[in-house]
């Protein structure tokens, strides 16, 4: 019930950005929009009525409109229905105009865009078809003749309609596309790194080991994989509690970063274990690397645990073309982690790959 009323906010809140989007364009397209059909009026037999609809039509339904869909309830499903009052009312001009072919296109156009920006095909269709509804049925019932003639200073009064509006309607669109760039970034960073640690999960991490064993198999280079775990990390939780067991997890994770090159890949395997794929690396080379690593772990206390010294158990594989796949190479660097617990732990132990 909680998980669907938190799916419902995102959505009004999604729905009212929507409608946000399209507030300026609106003020903007209707009020440049004015001086075109105004123009065009000014030469047809229409009564007051007609001035007065353009006047509010023009000038007060773009605030109207975003008023009543940011209070909606459901403010997507209103701004939809908006742009379609907004095609309704597009064909109602374009039949007063009596089809004048300069204004009438330009209606068109930039009705068609904002539907097809707003909701793609199908909302363009549907624009489209309440467009062909309202000219219709305003030139039945009105029998405004038809004039596709523009003149001369109706398309200079057209002009900031034609450039302004397609203008800042791009504008909106490369803004919405940066902030759609930008979330998906964001999206692809959760979905492959660990929310404690910031290194890699542990499914991104195989994924990235599985195409470091075919590059190994394929070009006949050499790397490695260590495997760490923290030793007695259940003891640490249990006798000073699961903040200190965070930043046990941390400071390895700070360790292993500040002491291994940029190019090695580390990703959180599990709880309190870990991974490093150290590609062209030597076995001798990656077991240096880890003797580092426990020096500075040495030296290093937890500010909440002070006489505590973080220890780990580490076991290593290097590549070895006779592996199946990377599975393989995973599991035999597992086994020789499970060798350096069974030995008595903070130790490095070496997959023994013949056997």
């Amino acid at each position: 019930m909680e998980s669907s009323t938190y799916l419902d906010e995102d959505s009004h809140r999604s729905g009212r950005r929507f409608a946000r989007r399209l507030y300026i364009p609106r003020i903007i397209g209707l009020a440049t929009g004015f001086f075109c059909v105004a123009s065009v009026l000014v030469m047809q037999p229409v009564s007051g009525w007609w001035w007065l609809l353009l006047i509010t039509y023009g000038f007060i339904w773009p605030h109207f409109a975003w008023q009543t869909a940011d209070r909606s309830s459901d403010p997507a499903g209103a701004e939809t229905r908006n742009l379609m009052i907004d095609s309704l009312m597009g064909g109602v001009w374009i039949a007063l105009m009596g089809f004048n072919a300069l204004p009438s296109a330009l209606i068109l156009a930039m009705i068609s865009m904002n539907n097809v920006g707003c909701g793609g095909l199908k909302l363009f269709l549907g624009g489209l078809g309440l467009i062909t509804f309202s000219c219709l049925l305003i030139t039945g019932l009105f029998q405004i003749p038809v004039n596709l003639e523009t003149t001369p200073s109706q398309v200079w009064i057209c002009l900031p309609f034609l450039l302004i509006y397609p203008t800042y309607f791009g504008l909106v669109s490369y803004r919405t596309a940066l902030k759609l760039s930008e979330h998906k970034r964001r999206l692809m960073h959760m979905s492959t790194r660990d929310g404690m640690t910031g290194v890699y999960n542990r499914r991104h991490w195989e994924h990235l080991l599985h195409g470091e064993y075919d590059n190994c198999q394929r070009y006949q280079r050499s790397a490695t994989l260590i495997l760490i775990d923290i030793d007695h990390f259940k003891s640490i939780n249990d006798s000073f509690g699961h903040d200190v067991g965070d930043e046990a997890i941390l400071a390895i994770t700070e360790h292993l970063q500040l002491t291994l090159r940029i190019t090695d890949v580390i990703g959180r395997f599990g709880g309190d274990e870990f991974g490093v794929i150290m590609s062209g690396t030597s076995q001798e080379s990656a077991i240096q690397a880890i003797d580092r690593v426990r020096e500075y772990l040495g030296e290093f206390r937890l500010p909440h645990a002070p006489h505590f010294c973080l220890r780990i158990s580490v076991g290593v594989a290097e590549f070895d073309k006779s592996m199946v796949n990377y599975r393989e190479w995973l599991k035999s660097s597992d086994v020789a982690l499970y060798k350096a617990k069974n030995l008595g732990r903070s130790r490095t132990e070496v997959a023994d790959i013949a056997a």
